[in-house]
């Protein structure tokens, strides 16, 4: 059997809180930078999924429609087997994907 495996994992890791200050030398400002990237990553897989689930949608839905749409359960199950926003943004930023910039710091 040949599986794939993806590019970001899709579990839990154990991180070395040391890898993720390297950048910022500030591990409170690495998490805000990648909670921020998350939370934008969230959204968009969010209005994603809504777009895609908004086609199934009918202005008279009956329990008959609602247990038969295998389409509409295809499309949530694959949308809950993708990586977690979080694991997503540490990737990106231990990987140098993401663009940020702190100001105060550009002040001094």
């Amino acid at each position: 059997m040949n599986t794939i495996k993806p590019a970001v994992p899709n579990t839990t890791v154990t991180r070395n809180v040391n890898d993720l200050d390297q950048k910022t030398q500030n591990v409170y400002e690495s998490l805000v930078i990648i909670s921020k990237r998350a939370n934008q990553i969230s959204n968009n897989i969010k209005e994603e999924l809504h777009g895609k689930l908004a086609e199934f949608a009918s202005a008279n839905d009956n329990l008959e429609e609602i247990f038969e749409n295998r389409e509409q359960i295809e499309i949530s199950k694959h949308y809950e087997r993708m990586p977690k926003a979080t694991l997503i943004s540490i990737d990106e930023f231990l990987n140098d994907k993401i663009y940020y910039r702190n100001p105060a710091k550009e002040q001094e």
